[in-house]
């Protein structure tokens, strides 16, 4: 019997930001954390990534308290730390300095070994006119796939 695959997506990040480089972290979890992804109880929608030290934290990224934890529960939007090698932080560090680059998590998932990694990606903010330029392509796209399946 295969487990089901957990694949926690933030849909806002590719509407709001150009997405230039992609990189998967591990995050340090609690146990009721782990096993609140696990039930997929994780929102991603508001989350960003910010540097404190030398260390990268992801910030504002929602697990549900687990509805069987006891006085162990977790913090729901408590800052976790990712893990990374250094030469992928300080590429990422020397990138978010520079004016009009941050850092977002784009995809959560469970691997293999059952542990949670953390797909972020360096990210431009999209001004106002280029997210209308995506809802045309998208809806151009969705109308030739109509047409073809017609």
């Amino acid at each position: 019997m295969k487990p089901q695959t957990i694949r926690i997506k933030n849909r806002r990040a590719s509407f709001e930001y150009f997405l230039e480089e992609k990189f998967v972290a591990g995050l340090v979890l609690t146990g009721t954390e782990i096993k609140s992804i696990r039930l997929g109880k994780v929102s991603l929608n508001e989350a960003y990534c910010v540097f404190l030290k030398e260390e990268l934290f992801v910030r504002e990224m929602h697990i549900a308290e687990y509805s069987f934890g006891t006085y162990n529960n977790h913090d729901p939007k408590r800052d976790r730390k990712l893990l990374m090698t250094s030469r992928e932080l300080k590429k990422l560090r020397t990138k978010v300095n520079e004016k009009g680059y941050t850092i977002v998590p784009v995809v959560l998932f469970v691997n293999d070994k059952g542990l949670a990694k953390l797909e972020i990606a360096l990210a431009k903010g999209k001004h106002h006119y280029d997210k209308r330029e995506d809802l045309k392509k998208k809806d151009s796209k969705r109308e030739l796939d109509r047409l073809k399946n017609f």
